[in-house]
């Protein structure tokens, strides 16, 4: 861990604020808190410290302003606060990455979940961060290294690339997202955990991620049980801390687990503060909140780094209409989806690849690796049209050649997509072409 240097205990001293306006609860219920007292102080977003009885404290965040009172939605269970408790308010709380953070687990706030004390970086960073001046961005960067033999080939993953996971629960989803995080090319990684349970927190960190893994990683955990404004949070903390390493010119992968949850979590924080849902029950603002975290990714200035990111999506019933995942693929740069009868199967990862698109192609590709692609795309798209006339036994071989064909390379692909190994394109290319080879054809 560096040491603590003059900058970080100067931080540390000027996060202290000795005095805090105070107000007074007026009224409880509907799952929100009205505070009398500061109206002239406070403003939309800002925390304030409510009791929680036997000297406990809990947080809350400021939803409306009237002339004489503010909304505030508690972090927690409202039971137990009384009218005239006292409410501290703490004003806009950003986040203070520091360099020690990488290896470490941290709540939204920036406080250390894993064991041992956490620094203050020395400059703060806004949670709803603005977007990088678009004619100031670059362009995608090269394609790269995945250690997965699909991504190397027919999904190509590119520098400051934003894609799209979509799966239903249960379907392998976290579990390749960790293969990403563990073998994409990249500087370093923060993971965005919005509303996991919380066993599997831990499993994720000391099992699926590992030590190795661990390395290079920061994760911002806020667990189901956590409150609609703390898992929300959660996705902006992440963005943020993402946002401090790539202003300092490293290439950061950033993996959020998943915006539906990210999405949810609103919907809660919008009810309350009473905007209407109309969306499947999502409020409209749902839409620009989603929007504006992905626009927050991607290539940086010719004076920063990139990040490249990876956003899942739990999509109910395969439904890719639902309003989270329409909205994530008008702004992505692709998307992979993961079908639940490839799982059933035991094929992991579950990809469908006539579904899934990396909008990086043609250009991440040369013509004979693009020709490749374009053919094994029409050998899997000829045995889905023939499957169930093929599986029925209806279709008499030397039919069609190009059935022959798909039929042949169907196996040899499918073992393909599952592969990890060889770890670099050119070797990943060198063998989706034997795929592709027909037998006695030299």
């Amino acid at each position: 861990m560096p040491g603590i240097g003059l900058e970080t205990l100067t931080a540390e001293i000027e996060s202290v604020q000795p005095v805090r306006p105070v107000g007074r609860i007026s009224a409880l219920g509907g799952g929100t808190v009205t505070v009398t007292g500061l109206s002239d102080e406070a403003a939309l977003g800002d925390l304030v410290e409510l009791p929680r009885g036997t000297g406990a404290k809990m947080r809350g965040e400021v939803l409306t302003l009237a002339p004489s009172s503010i909304t505030v939605l508690p972090d927690g269970d409202a039971e137990g606060l009384q009218i005239g408790d006292r409410v501290i308010l703490l004003g806009q709380d950003g986040i203070s990455p520091h360099e020690s953070w990488i290896g470490r687990v941290i709540d939204p706030y920036g406080q250390a979940l894993d064991d041992g004390p956490i620094m203050r970086g020395e400059k703060p960073h806004p949670l709803r961060g603005e977007p990088l001046n678009p004619t100031q961005r670059r362009g995608l960067g090269p394609r790269l290294e995945t250690g997965m033999t699909v991504f190397n080939t027919m999904l190509p993953i590119v520098r400051g690339q934003r894609i799209g996971l979509f799966s239903g629960s249960g379907v392998g989803k976290t579990t390749l997202l960790a293969r990403l995080a563990l073998g994409l090319q990249a500087d370093m990684v923060v993971i965005a955990m919005i509303g996991e349970r919380g066993r599997e927190v831990r499993e994720f960190v000391e099992r699926v991620l590992g030590p190795a893994g661990m390395q290079r990683a920061i994760v911002v955990a806020a667990t189901s049980d956590m409150s609609p404004m703390t898992r929300r949070r959660c996705a902006w903390a992440a963005m943020a801390v993402a946002e401090h390493f790539r202003d300092e010119g490293k290439h950061v992968l950033f993996l959020a687990d998943s915006v539906t949850r990210f999405a949810d979590a609103h919907r809660e924080v919008a009810l309350a503060s009473g905007e209407a849902g109309s969306l499947r029950g999502y409020p409209p603002s749902t839409t620009h909140l989603i929007t504006s975290l992905c626009e927050r990714a991607g290539p940086g200035t010719e004076m920063s780094g990139d990040i490249t990111a990876i956003f899942s999506v739990l999509v109910a019933g395969s439904d890719m209409e639902e309003p989270v995942a329409d909205i994530l693929r008008g702004v992505l740069d692709g998307h992979v989806i993961l079908d639940r009868k490839i799982a059933e199967r035991g094929r992991f990862p579950a990809i469908d690849l006539l579904r899934s698109i990396s909008r990086s192609l043609p250009e991440a590709a040369n013509d004979d690796e693009n020709a490749l692609i374009a053919a094994a795309r029409q050998s899997l798209g000829t045995y889905d049209r023939s499957e169930m006339m093929i599986q029925a036994g209806l279709y008499a071989p030397g039919s069609d050649a190009g059935i022959d064909a798909a039929i042949e390379a169907f196996p040899k692909l499918d073992a393909f997509i599952t592969k990890r190994e060889p770890e670099n394109s050119v070797a990943s290319f060198t063998e989706l072409a034997e795929c592709l080879r027909r037998q006695g054809s030299k």
